[in-house]
């Protein structure tokens, strides 16, 4: 059941977003966010699945009714420290019933302990797995929020520079992009944003990016973007990474890449998250979802 905008905004800024600030120890974020996920209801029908792919733990997120010959992976947000399959939950399960097919979700190394390249390496390694299992490259759609968008485009700079084949489609919401932290919207949309306090983002970029901060694969919006699948982006246009999301558009475009940009107004930092309870998330993922299904089963 959908509840009013105003009320989704609130429980955000008063119960999400403190679980993502510093302040807090980081086991403490990790299992407070775990437990928010797995308190949201999931469409009727959703099932759920635990295993791996290519040694990294994975939940396998299915909808009702028989799928089709596509798959996702989708990469989870949590500014790589934290967030989990658990935590990402209800989005997913939306996500699942969009595209009409189960959707993966690695449990990859987070930072501190395990900084740059842990995560990418260990959405290589679920990517490998899932193309080793017979699903045709342009069959499979990545899909990421916030970091795990960041995390999803990393994923296609290193498949592209490996002369491997792409993805058939990419979705990305809330994508952060920018580790330089110089984008005008950080400090234009911060008192805006329900979600995300810009002032806790440099020590998740020093947790993450280690003594590797100047590695091509931290810089996407720096890339050449020409030659990519299609990319899906979905941002919230309150959010203080909506800047990054807006880079990442024109600079595909201009490079002949096909976009389609959903700018929602009204809407904070990885909204989606709130699926099921949020209409404008519901419709986010919807929208997302049939564009994946489409381009992956075309």
């Amino acid at each position: 059941m959908h509840l009013p905008t105003a009320v989704n905004r609130f429980a955000t800024r008063a119960l999400v977003a403190p679980l993502l600030s510093p302040t807090l120890p980081v086991a403490v974020r990790r299992a407070g966010l775990d437990l928010v996920g797995a308190s949201l209801p999931l469409p009727r029908g959703t099932r759920r699945a635990h295993g791996e792919l290519g040694g990294v733990r994975t939940e396998v997120i299915a909808p009702a009714g028989p799928f089709g010959p596509h798959r996702v992976i989708y990469l989870h947000g949590g500014g790589y420290l934290v967030g989990s399959p658990a935590s990402h939950r209800p989005l997913v399960a939306g996500l699942a019933r969009a595209t009409g097919t189960p959707v993966h979700v690695p449990a990859y190394r987070l930072a501190p302990e395990h900084p740059f390249p842990a995560a990418l390496d260990d959405a290589l390694a679920a990517w490998h797995a899932l193309r080793a299992a017979g699903h045709p490259a342009q069959r499979i759609a990545v899909a990421g929020d916030s970091a795990g968008g960041g995390l999803a485009v990393s994923l296609l700079l290193r498949l592209r520079a490996e002369g491997e084949e792409l993805p058939g489609a990419v979705g990305l919401i809330s994508p952060w992009l920018d580790l330089t932290l110089t984008a005008d919207a950080l400090s234009r949309n911060a008192s805006s944003d329900a979600m995300l306090d810009p002032s806790w983002l440099a020590s998740a970029v020093a947790d993450y990016t280690g003594s590797r901060a100047g590695a091509p694969e931290l810089s996407p919006l720096d890339a050449d973007l020409a030659g990519l699948p299609p990319l899906h982006v979905v941002a919230g246009a309150e959010e203080v990474l909506v800047d990054d999301a807006d880079a990442l558009v024109e600079r595909a475009r201009a490079a002949g890449t096909p976009v389609t940009y959903s700018r929602v107004a009204g809407m904070w930092h990885a909204f989606p998250v709130l699926a099921g309870l949020l209409a404008e998330a519901d419709d986010a993922l919807r929208t997302l979802g049939l564009a994946l299904r489409a381009d992956c089963t075309r």
